[in-house]
């Protein structure tokens, strides 16, 4: 695209195509946001659910 080697039309449908598969990209990192939790249990047994900190350890 850069080379300006493609027409117009082509360029825009190509554009086009990465905005949708940035917004596929999002979602599916969103969603794994969610799924990358961990349960822990409390003294009294019962589950809480806390996020994982990015570049932490697992004790923590």
């Amino acid at each position: 695209m850069e080379a300006g080697d493609l027409p117009l039309d082509k360029m825009l449908s190509q554009y086009e195509q990465g905005m949708r598969l940035g917004q596929v990209c999002q979602a599916q990192l969103a969603e794994a946001e969610l799924k990358i939790q961990r349960l822990e249990k409390s003294a009294a047994g019962d589950l809480a659910v806390r996020p994982m900190s990015v570049g932490g350890s697992e004790d923590e």
